[in-house]
């Protein structure tokens, strides 16, 4: 890996560099995303199919897009009995945590007869979607699911493409089924999202989508955002050591790969105020991709965006963190709760040697869809409050309401909106302020 020095300037080139790899930057797939999603838009059904047999290569209809029972059931044959056990012990400790994020409505009354409140009340209906193609992500099923399911939201749909044959991943609509979900679409790609944020004559419209894909999907959610909810366009995965003298440069070996072999894209950052662990790291990254299965796509991922930034002082090296505001954030230092509270900006924060970013990902309990491309800045992970909607409450007596009235007519005046303070002013027209 490349080692550089901190400075502003390598650290001004590395977050230009990391820019790159947002969907905002593949402005030229829009123009056909936004064909597809019209196109969907106007024939329902028709549309989805028609694109499902162009990109899928299957043949989806009315009588099969639904996921059957007999469907989900033939799954559960397909997956090992262990990995179901794994989903389950998984799917509790993301219930869990999640379950401490609730929050109830509440409700302030005072003698006067004034009562404010906020009302929280779950979505009705969500969309789910989930990549398909060889690989499985029963995990992402998992976390997008559990905290809709918490929330008590009414309905949770999810869409995911289908194999040539027609069929859904087992190991995915096993998860779904074990999450909770209440019914699973044959539809993938910028084509599902339309379905979901449109409605079809078999696909609902749904209250919000959430869930990764690939750039069209990305973009697709975008475009559809205002017309649905969505959690947000997720980039490409990354992850930021902060490391001193301490560490084990082994396991920050092993955690910077464990990001890199997402996708070429994906990024590895390496911040520590020691030299010495720095040309270890690098060695240990060459050691292990010698062993490897996904070497390659490591090795593109490390040379277009894996650094190695050495820092004057840790001061230096946590400042250059906040900056990046990575999506996953590990500390390997002697004092690494210290180092924590200094820490503003991250998706997740991974703490102390034995917190591998993997923990994260698969069982810890806290969500693992973060914010990316330095958007952990101002966005959180998916939570509960992703799946609820807050009203506010608002109930006057006359009394309460004759106490300020003068305020409110003066304010509106001031606006020169009359009829603002007459709604006001009728209610006490015959009586002396």
């Amino acid at each position: 890996m490349r080692i550089q020095k901190l400075t502003k300037e390598t650290k001004q080139n590395l977050l230009e560099d990391l820019l790159k790899r947002s969907p905002n930057s593949y402005g030229e797939y829009e123009a056909s995303v936004q064909a597809i999603l019209d196109k969907v838009k106007e024939e329902k059904d028709r549309a989805v199919f028609a694109f499902t047999k162009q990109f899928d290569q299957a043949d989806i209809d009315a009588t099969n897009i639904l996921v059957s029972e007999e469907e989900i059931e033939e799954a559960y044959g397909k997956v090992d009995a262990s990995l179901l056990e794994v989903v389950r012990r998984a799917l509790q400790n993301i219930k869990d945590y999640h379950a401490k994020q609730k929050i109830n409505s509440w409700f302030d009354s005072r003698p006067d007869g004034t009562i404010l409140g906020q009302k929280v009340t779950p979505l009705q209906r969500v969309g789910v979607y989930v990549p398909g193609g060889k690989a499985a992500y029963p995990s992402s099923v998992l976390m997008n699911v559990m905290p809709a399911k918490v929330a008590g939201v009414d309905e949770i749909i999810m869409t995911t493409p289908p194999g040539k044959d027609g069929k859904v991943n087992p190991t995915t609509l096993v998860a779904a089924k074990e999450a909770g979900v209440d019914k699973v679409y044959k539809a993938g790609g910028a084509q599902a999202i339309a379905a979901l944020a449109y409605g079809t004559e078999s696909i609902p419209k749904v209250d919000k989508i959430v869930g990764p894909g690939n750039i069209y999907v990305a973009l697709a959610k975008k475009a559809v955002y205002g017309h649905v909810s969505i959690d947000s366009i997720a980039g490409p995965s990354e992850i930021l050591v902060l490391a001193d003298e301490t560490a084990n440069p082994r396991f920050v070996a092993a955690d910077l790969l464990s990001q890199a072999e997402h996708d070429e894209l994906a990024s590895a950052i390496l911040v520590t105020t020691s030299e010495k662990l720095a040309q270890e790291v690098s060695l240990e990254v060459d050691n292990f991709l010698k062993e490897l299965s996904r070497a390659e796509i490591i090795e593109k991922s490390l040379d277009n965006y894996g650094y190695i930034l050495v820092a004057e002082t840790m001061e230096d090296a946590i400042d250059a963190a906040n900056e990046i505001a990575s999506e996953h954030l590990e500390i390997q230092t002697a004092a690494p709760f210290e180092v924590m509270t200094k820490i503003r900006n991250a998706g997740a924060i991974f703490i102390g040697e034995y917190a591998s970013e993997p923990l994260g990902d698969y069982f810890a309990g806290p969500n693992h869809i973060l914010p990316t491309n330095g958007t952990a800045k101002f966005f959180s992970p998916l939570s509960v409050d992703d799946f609820i909607k807050k009203s506010s409450i608002i109930s006057y007596s006359k009394e309460a309401l004759f106490k300020v009235h003068n305020d409110i007519e003066t304010f509106a005046k001031a606006e020169r909106l009359t009829a603002h303070a007459n709604s006001v002013h009728v209610r006490f027209e015959n009586e002396e302020a």
